[in-house]
């Protein structure tokens, strides 16, 4: 007959000896560990063709091995011995036990959650989604009360199944990205160091070596000193040492999971979590608090950020001053147009909106650091059900704003392929970091000072709306089928430190400066030399005003003839070639728009008075045409960066390719239909 050990767990207290003596009856052995004092009981029974053998093992809050009891339960879980894991949990006191279940859960081995002193939590007011809790646990939940031999059947039936249904196992908690990133690279230093097999445990390796629940030296030198590292950086950045930063996400997965699979039919909740939540998640005011919140957000980074933009602006155009007047007379030529208009015209109008980057990413760091983020998914959680996608897809689209590139690759916390594939699709959609200079410098230019955080709010808007109505229409059409579930976390909320706040918003704003420094920098060359050359011969201009001249001489160039032979299509938007040549610039990354108009606008500039951009465009373009700029860049294709890597997460160039082209012909559609409406109406 086939046996099955079975390691049984559980906080002290929880009903375990009943459950126990329930399932074995009198057939128990007592005796101990090898090497130990701590008592080894253990049992046996017999169910539908198996010898099932029961191990009873000490009752405890954690594996962390701070005691000789937590060492023997953690060891005996750990190791292959153990065929399945039942977790018996107290139903009255089910978050505080959950916390034990988190760390089993992370082990991935067979799991039985066994919810026991069921019957008395229903009269307490429980009600418990059983069906989802095994879910959530990649395993499976049933109800038992001990002391009466209730649910043992079902319990027994649940432990041939789990050890027969042969499941995949990668559960883990997410523990955010900074922790995350030492994990990874603690887990691939581990393992290196364990026996052929044991490569799935390294992750857990990584957690016990970061919450220092083990001989740091454990596992090599190289993985000691990067943990060292790692616990130090952690402690810096903030003011908290892993363990209690890692023991918070856990009960922020113990929260969401508490949140969506259990009902109060009485009110027992009242910490300090809780009593905020009961205003930020109300089914009424929680919205409209959010959005509140967002357009807040909006509003302070230009409040903030316009007066220091202004002084960088100032300080280009003092720059490209000193350098036109230093030039020595007479020598002006390829050089300092290169210098003046291409490098310091295009750099600098991007590197100018450092500041609302600066501002924003601050913003939203704080939200993220509170706790706060995590309950907006939340509470979007009943909208993208609506459009047949989880709460989880919305955290994704929060990276979104930050970067498209790592926000699909965020979409590895969905594990349906078909919501990952919709949420993939629709991320470009969200307005990401590259797409606020545009904002920046087209919402000043043309709208009134007290509309500046209304319209930045009313772009962000827009792109939620649109990308939950294309989620609508491929969940539909191109993606049908039925949503699994997937657990909310809600960690508690704490008040951020300065250094981890300013961690965040500083790798953004690196990033972004970093950008300006390289990429964009090359581009603004590249297009500078598109915008021109080649050059017009002198006599086809003679005779022609400054203003006449400069246009004819653009039409020429590369650039000018590209933008020229679109320019019937872009005119139903509105756009002039100018306009046109920054959009294909636009291509490889969307700062690039603000770079190639400062340096069309400053072409020819040399020696004259030169005005800030802002004040360029107000010349050239009406409010409507700034709108449509902005609709357009907000909906049409990715950069190239994002083509890529949804190539390589979606396995297909199909699916890259139909998204490039798909958001391209849908940005066009709209932005030429808003345009025509405005011209109707205007």
């Amino acid at each position: 007959m086939e046996q099955i050990t079975v390691g049984l767990t559980g906080n002290p207290n929880c009903g375990k000896s009943c459950v126990f003596n329930s399932l074995t009856g009198a057939k128990q052995h007592v005796g101990n560990y090898p090497g130990v004092t701590v008592e080894k009981v253990e049992g046996w029974c017999e169910h539908k063709g198996y010898r099932i053998r029961i191990v009873d093992l000490p009752g405890t809050y954690s594996i962390s091995a701070h005691s000789m009891d937590e060492k023997v339960a953690r060891d005996f879980v750990l190791s292959d011995e153990c065929d399945v894991i039942v977790n018996v949990i107290d139903s009255n006191n089910f978050e505080r036990n959950l916390f034990l279940t988190t760390q089993l859960f992370e082990l991935n081995k067979p799991l039985v959650a066994a919810l026991n002193m069921y019957d008395v939590a229903t009269k307490n007011g429980l009600e418990y989604d059983k069906e989802k809790i095994g879910t959530f646990l990649n395993g499976t939940a049933v109800s038992t009360v001990g002391n009466k031999g209730e649910g043992i059947k079902e319990l027994l039936d649940a432990v041939v199944y789990e050890h027969n249904c042969r499941r995949e196992f990668d559960n883990r908690i997410n523990y955010g990205s900074d922790i995350e990133e030492r994990l990874e690279r603690l887990t691939c230093l581990i393992s290196k160091e364990v026996t052929a097999g044991d490569e799935k445990k390294a992750r857990y390796h990584a957690l016990q070596l970061l919450q220092m629940d083990c001989d740091i030296n454990e596992f090599g030198e190289n993985a000691a000193k990067v943990a060292q590292e790692a616990i130090s950086e952690l402690n810096r950045m903030y003011g908290d040492n892993p363990h209690i930063l890692m023991a918070e996400k856990r009960y922020g997965f113990i929260s969401g999971l508490f949140e969506q699979t259990v009902r109060k039919t009485v009110e027992i909740r009242h910490d300090a979590s809780d009593a905020i939540d009961k205003i930020l998640l109300n089914r009424v005011l929680g919205l409209p608090i959010f959005f509140g919140m967002m357009y807040l957000v909006f509003k302070l980074t230009f409040w903030l950020g316009d007066p220091v933009m202004t002084v960088i602006e100032n300080g280009f155009d003092l720059l490209k001053g000193f350098v036109n007047s230093a030039w020595p007379a007479g020598a002006e030529g390829p050089l300092q147009s290169l210098i003046v208009d291409g490098i310091i015209g295009g750099v600098g109008g991007v590197v100018v909106f450092l500041p609302n980057i600066i501002f924003l990413f601050l913003a939203i760091a704080v939200l993220e650091d509170s706790g706060y983020m995590a309950r907006a998914a939340f509470l979007m959680d009943r909208i993208m059900k609506k459009i047949g996608l989880h709460g989880q897809s919305f955290i994704p689209m929060l990276i979104g704003f930050g970067c498209t590139v790592p926000a699909i690759m965020g979409t590895r916390i969905l594990n349906e392929r078909r919501s990952r594939l919709t949420t993939i699709m629709i991320l470009p959609l969200i307005s990401c970091g590259a797409r606020l200079p545009i904002y920046a410098l087209i919402i000043p230019a043309f709208f009134p000072k007290h509309l500046h955080g209304f319209m930045m709010w009313s772009m962000y808007v827009i792109g939620i709306l649109l990308a939950i109505i294309l989620a609508k229409v491929l969940r539909k059409t191109l993606f049908k089928g039925k949503n699994t579930v997937m657990l909310m976390e809600l960690p508690p909320y704490r008040v951020p430190t300065l250094r981890s706040v300013f961690t965040h918003m500083w790798q953004k704003s690196w990033l972004y400066l970093k950008k300006a420094g390289t990429l964009i920098l090359a581009i603004s060359i590249i297009l500078w030399a598109m915008t021109s050359y080649p050059k017009l011969p002198e006599e086809q201009t003679a005779g022609m005003v400054p203003k006449q001249a400069q246009a004819a001489e653009l039409k020429h160039t590369a650039a000018g003839r590209i933008a020229t032979t679109i320019e019937p299509a872009t005119k139903l938007m509105g756009f002039d070639y100018k306009i046109g040549t920054a959009l294909l610039g636009a291509f490889a990354a969307k700062e690039v728009f603000v770079a190639q108009m400062g340096i069309v606008n400053s072409l020819g500039d040399a020696g004259a008075e030169s005005k800030p951009l802002r004040e360029k465009l107000k010349e050239q373009y009406t409010p409507l045409q700034g709108f449509c700029i902005m609709l357009f860049c907000l909906i049409s294709t990715p950069c190239v960066a994002t083509v890529a890597i949804c190539r390589k997460e979606t396995q297909s160039w199909a699916f890259a390719m139909g998204q490039f082209i798909g958001l391209t012909v849908l940005a066009f559609v709209i932005t030429a239909a808003v345009y025509q409406m405005g011209i109707l109406i205007t």
